[in-house]
């Protein structure tokens, strides 16, 4: 007998769309590495949830190319070649600038705050003795679809999500590397130049700021060994 998935009476949302959304938050928020294996049983327990609606959610990610199974079920994150991070990355400068222009033209009060606030947040991160590097990662996370949402382009934020769900992993391990390179305040300056011209509606440089970030990142990542051999 197929189970019923339960409501979360003050959201409506679904128990199967509730973990899906956990697991979908844990890969796009890098807290997860490329090649880390994932026990359902682990996630279930984490969760507080059955392992049922955890295999549903795992299935749907493995659609997504996020997930992929493993000889005797086992499911990990999917090491990522060069190639396939050059491709992403691509991809990512040009839908991820387009956002980033278009928060400039679109974005509200409310925008500009959750913005201001993310860029706080990780910039505390980086200047912090002893930085809290899986701090860093989130706000870093926090920051980039703060700036998207603002965009007022739904359809666009789930693609860039469908990219996130690839490469938060590798920004996990950019991020997490060493306090020494998240003190380099590279993406802070980006940050800062994004949050800036979005302020105060210039959108070339809104793209610019944010193709700089993603670029900035990619030349680092591709000079360590965490891509695999094409």
């Amino acid at each position: 007998m197929k189970p019923q998935a339960r409501r979360n009476p003050a959201s409506g949302e679904t128990l199967g769309e509730s973990v899906n959304a956990s697991l979908r938050e844990r890969l796009i928020g890098g807290e997860v590495s490329p090649g880390e294996k994932l026990s359902i049983r682990a996630v279930a327990e984490s969760l507080g949830v059955s392992m049922t609606p955890v295999r549903h959610a795992v299935s749907r990610l493995v659609a997504e190319n996020a997930l992929e199974v493993l000889p005797k079920s086992a499911v990990r994150v999917p090491p990522m070649s060069l190639e396939q991070y050059r491709e992403l990355t691509t991809v990512r400068l040009a839908i991820e600038g387009m956002a980033a222009e278009a928060a400039a033209k679109n974005r509200t009060k409310a925008d500009i705050a959750r913005i201001s606030a993310a860029d706080a947040a990780f910039r505390r991160q980086q200047r912090a003795a002893r930085p809290d590097l899986g701090a860093a990662v989130r706000t870093n996370k926090d920051f980039h679809f703060a700036v998207y949402r603002a965009s007022a382009m739904p359809t666009l934020v789930r693609i860039i999500e469908g990219l996130w769900l690839r490469v938060g992993p590798i920004i996990n391990l950019d991020l997490r590397s060493s306090a020494m390179r998240l003190r380099a305040h590279v993406a802070e300056q980006h940050h800062a130049a994004a949050l800036a011209a979005i302020e105060r509606g210039d959108a070339k440089a809104a793209r610019a700021a944010i193709v700089a970030d993603i670029a900035g990142t990619a030349r680092y990542i591709e000079q360590q060994n965490w891509l695999t051999e094409d």
